[in-house]
């Protein structure tokens, strides 16, 4: 009988910590992306005259459709950083057999034709993820979580999705941190399930600070 209060004692005390942290995650959240979202309006105009400099005239906010905690699909905001029509030109460059192993390999391409002049400068900065506190807001996802997939990456993220899911999606996260784009599709995965396992409050707050010496030195960043 004692063993079975002790153990129900352990549930409960465990189960009260994760509803203690992801109070104060979303606390944290709010504050941050209310403050995010006011750094956005210079910079936006800053993106906007950039943009039409250059002689681009299209809507510099790029919405796209994500795969979100559960895998509840919602619409991700961030400036664009490519061409219009990217997903047109992508599946015209996939076309090429090589190109296409590359790609299906890391999930990205390298010296990616489609990325701007501009959007060269906010990528590297990790300035086009910023309007992505519009999301944090909403709740869709929060500052400090797992990579926002793409729906066609589902079936690439195989064993892993289940795990993944289990978080929201991040504007930064364990993966940024520990490599970005210098690693591989299949390490992200791993450092993500590894996150969602193992969140905390110490975790969020190691992975907060480091993201500032990520950013500052650019590293991983394409």
């Amino acid at each position: 009988m004692e063993e079975s209060v002790v153990e129900l004692n352990k549930i409960m005390s465990k189960s009260l910590s994760k509803y203690m942290y992801l109070f104060l995650k979303r606390v944290f959240d709010i504050i941050c992306s209310l403050i995010g979202c006011l750094f956005l309006i210079p910079i936006t105009l800053i993106i906007k005259i950039s943009y039409i400099l250059s002689g681009d005239f299209k809507s510099i906010f790029y919405a796209h459709e994500r795969i979100g905690k559960n895998g509840k699909l919602f619409k991700l905001y961030k400036f664009r950083s490519m061409v219009p029509d990217a997903d047109k030109v992508l599946e015209e460059i996939l076309k090429d057999d090589n190109v296409r192993e590359k790609y299906k390999k890391n999930m990205k391409l390298d010296d990616d034709p489609r990325i701007t002049r501009v959007g060269k400068i906010i990528r590297k900065s990790s300035i086009d993820e910023m309007p992505q506190f519009f999301n944090v807001l909403k709740g869709d996802m929060s500052l400090i979580g797992n990579r926002p997939y793409l729906p066609r990456e589902k079936s690439d993220m195989g064993k892993y999705y289940s795990d993944i899911i289990k978080s929201k999606p991040g504007i930064t996260g364990y993966w940024q941190v520990n490599g970005r784009n210098d690693i591989s599709f299949k390490q992200r995965l791993v450092l993500e399930k590894y996150y969602s396992n193992n969140q905390s409050l110490k975790m969020d707050i190691n992975i907060f600070f480091k993201t500032f010496y990520v950013v500052i030195c650019g590293r991983g960043a394409k």
